[in-house]
């Protein structure tokens, strides 16, 4: 069913931009993942940290509840076991990590369906529609805030691996404001 109603539209185009669409800002979360191996996926920068591989599931995750949340479905539907953080990896390989993004890609879809079938009538309560909207909009943060930590977690765990490297020359300043 194509969706015509400028708000959702523009709340689509916010989601999307965060996740997978053209951005001004840079990679947003699918293009902060492009290109990662299994192996960069589970690296930690320190015991105890999350990894890359765990930052993913966690925001499928999180499209899930926001899903849940303004459809009104039940809990229970997340396809594995838990919630808001998945250990991983539980196998160290391409396919299990093909596997963990994969996830995420439908759990997106997934959600976008949903803003597009939000009943029309929702607006009629003032308090549920600008939950709704909330959680939409939090949504996009979410996956972009997780996005700038994928990018920070990539260059240090190339780092790691590089040690050795030459260091990279230092950002010029601007004076202008």
């Amino acid at each position: 069913m194509p969706q015509s109603d400028p708000e959702i539209l523009f709340l689509l185009d916010l989601l999307d931009e965060a996740f997978d669409k053209k951005s001004w800002h840079g990679p947003n979360l699918r293009g902060s993942l492009r290109g990662v191996t299994a192996r960069q996926a589970a690296w930690r920068v320190a015991p105890e940290r999350h990894n890359i591989w765990e930052y993913a599931l966690h925001a499928a995750y999180w499209k899930y509840v926001v899903r849940r949340r303004i459809t009104g479905e039940k809990r229970g539907s997340f396809p594995l076991p838990g919630s808001n953080f998945f250990a991983r990896p539980v196998e160290l390989s391409e396919a299990a990590w093909k596997a963990d993004v994969a996830l995420l890609m439908a759990q997106h879809q997934d959600l976008r369906r949903a803003i597009v079938q939000l009943p029309h009538n929702l607006r009629q309560d003032a308090k549920k529609w600008r939950a709704a909207l909330h959680l939409i909009r939090g949504t996009a943060a979410h996956d972009l805030y997780h996005a700038g930590q994928i990018r920070l977690l990539r260059r240090l765990g190339q780092g790691s691996v590089r040690l050795n490297a030459a260091p990279r020359p230092a950002a010029r300043q601007s004076n202008s404001p």
